[in-house]
């Protein structure tokens, strides 16, 4: 008898909508800034149908924002390991989330994180998956990539909408608690593209067993 797979999908939001902004002030000792954090919804598809949520917020680091604003003016910041050419482009996965003895109760991202805290590997024969170390691929391509209408501003196009399937052949027996968005200046996979990714945001959430009965899916929302 056919073992049945079940689905988890994971929806994740960077939300911008209150950390962008123009602003001036007479005194240099005030500030209203916001962390630029997000939202994840976790759902774990049950192959009855059922979901189970979990609500998780996630972080653009302080990398992730360097980058965009060299981005934005195309201007390289020498201070800075990030370029203006690189794009978000890839996803990597974890697990150091979660303390050890602990898995169900996950470790906050923080601002000065410029890497996932232990990456695992995402695939060993996938080549359109790169990132490649000694046996294995780290990296994971996104499925899409789509624009929608942000109704609370007027259904103009803010969202940016990546999705990400970690298939049954994907990260089998590891015990995934933390995910990340990768910016590089190149979308190639296979071995040939040797970086660098650096870190853009990162989100940390309940450890999830990976086996081949069980598929991810990473729906991960960024907000301008």
């Amino acid at each position: 008898m056919d073992e049945k797979k079940e689905t988890i999908e994971l929806n994740i939001g960077d939300n911008y909508g209150r950390c962008l902004g123009d602003r001036c002030s007479v005194d240099p000792n005030k500030s209203n800034r916001a962390k630029p954090e997000g939202y994840v919804e976790i759902y774990d598809v049950k192959s009855d149908g059922n979901k189970q949520l979990i609500g998780k917020h996630n972080l653009v680091v302080y990398q992730g924002r360097e980058w965009l604003v060299e981005r934005a003016f195309n201007t390289n910041n020498a201070s800075v390991t990030t370029t203006p050419t690189e794009f978000i482009s890839w996803l990597g996965l974890g697990d150091g989330g979660a303390p050890i003895g602990d898995p169900l109760n996950p470790t906050a991202p923080v601002s000065t994180d410029t890497d996932l805290s232990n990456e695992i590997f995402i695939n060993t024969t996938d080549t359109t998956c790169t990132d490649w170390r000694v046996s294995a691929f780290y990296k994971k391509p996104f499925d899409s990539l789509t624009f929608e209408q942000d109704a609370g501003n007027g259904n103009k196009y803010l969202i940016a909408k990546v999705t990400t399937t970690i298939a049954s052949a994907d990260s089998n027996g590891e015990n995934i608690n933390e995910a990340g968005l990768y910016v590089c200046t190149s979308s190639a996979g296979g071995v040939g593209n040797t970086g660098p990714w650096d870190l853009f945001s990162r989100v940390t959430f309940s450890t999830i067993a990976k086996t081949s009965a069980r598929q991810l899916v990473l729906i991960w929302y960024i907000y301008f």
